[in-house]
């Protein structure tokens, strides 16, 4: 069987962070916690050179860093709430919302279907609402699992 994409143990239901490299850290350390990334600094160092190339931040107050990596067992999605906001260049301002989509070095089908999946859902209203008054980590990861994982 295959590891689900998101699990409670990968959402952060109150992230305080400085920038945008702090909230990506701190979504990376529950991804190495729960042994879906080998090497913490060495996948911070590949989303970093990611992020270099183009802001991921998207219009509602969205965050979306990804990466493809080495250092990333299994492709997976960390989830940042982020109420104090945090600058990912979007152009309507910070991010409250961040998803940090890790996939393996060899995953590019995989990475590319997670991004263009919670893309679509992104642009509604209605699911960034759901995910901002979600109560828990584990509401957070069921909501993104029925709407984004493909059935």
């Amino acid at each position: 069987m295959t590891s689900p994409l998101i699990t409670a143990d990968l959402v952060a239901v109150d992230l305080v962070a400085t920038d945008r490299d702090d909230a990506t850290r701190q979504l990376i350390d529950l991804l190495a916690a729960a042994g879906r990334v080998t090497d913490a600094d060495g996948f911070h160092a590949d989303v970093r050179a990611r992020e270099a190339q183009m802001a991921t931040g998207m219009p509602g107050g969205i965050g979306l860093p990804h990466a493809r990596s080495a250092h990333v067992t299994v492709p997976s999605l960390a989830v940042g709430k982020v109420p104090g906001g945090v600058d990912f260049g979007a152009p309507d301002g910070p991010a409250t919302l961040v998803f940090l989509i890790a996939a393996p070095d060899s995953g590019d089908s995989a990475h590319l279907q997670i991004l263009a999946a919670l893309a679509r859902r992104l642009v509604h209203e209605s699911f960034r609402q759901s995910l901002k008054d979600a109560p828990d980590a584990a509401t957070v990861a069921q909501i993104v699992t029925r709407e984004v994982v493909p059935a």
